[in-house]
């Protein structure tokens, strides 16, 4: 099918560039969004009157997707769900479901722009590419769990700050252990120099019977 563009669509062509599209594609996902029409001679001859104004609101529009996706990049939506010990859902977490917990975030973004190649079925943390306008896009992760206190254990903040506590606790419980074994060192070090010392002899002592009987022989 072929189609005039509205907007740029990424990998396929900036505003007023006529493209040839799969038909599902077209139908499915650049039609409804407003993104393209159909290229018929008289949507090719509206969109040649109204250039000037889309390419404007284009624009505007382009800049203001920018400061949305700068908001929403590296989000972390909490989704809990029920899930069997294996960590299967038992239901499922869609573009719609990613949609409202990005409203509950104050983001206005319509499902269809919630890009997933399928619906999360598993416990994790899921990374997910939401278009904004045009090829302005901003990655996310959808944490799912089957509560709050997983969802924090899973959070890679979460898991980041018990390794830096594991760490300083190692670090503490090794200290002491480091300071004994220093001061015992120390302590067999000047237990072994006293040893080594041998008093010099007196010049002014007396000699002893031997050396006397040795002198007068």
């Amino acid at each position: 099918m072929k189609i005039i563009l509205l907007e740029r669509v990424a990998k396929l062509g900036r505003a007023g560039d006529v493209v040839s599209v799969r038909a599902g594609h077209a139908r499915n996902h650049l039609l409804p969004r407003r993104k393209a029409l159909r290229a018929t001679e008289a949507n090719i001859a509206y969109f040649q009157t109204q250039r000037a104004e889309i390419e404007a609101r284009n624009l505007k529009e382009h800049a203001h997707a920018e400061d949305v996706a700068a908001a929403m990049e590296g989000k972390i939506l909490i989704s809990i769900q029920q899930a069997g010990e294996s960590g299967q859902l038992y239901g499922s977490v869609n573009a719609r479901a990613i949609a409202g917990l990005l409203a509950g975030q104050g983001f206005s973004i319509p499902h269809g722009r919630v890009l997933l190649d399928a619906p999360i079925k598993t416990l994790g943390l899921h990374p997910v590419r939401v278009e904004i306008h045009g090829d302005v896009a901003a990655n996310i992760s959808v944490n799912v769990a089957r509560s709050e206190e997983e969802a924090a254990r899973q959070n890679p903040a979460t898991q980041e700050r018990d390794e830096q506590e594991q760490a300083k606790q190692a670090e503490d419980s090794s200290a002491p252990a480091e300071v004994a074994a220093e001061a015992e060192a120390e302590e067999g070090g000047a237990d072994a120099g006293m040893r080594e010392i041998v008093p010099p002899a007196d010049a002014d002592s007396p000699a002893s019977d031997s050396e006397e009987e040795n002198r007068v022989a």
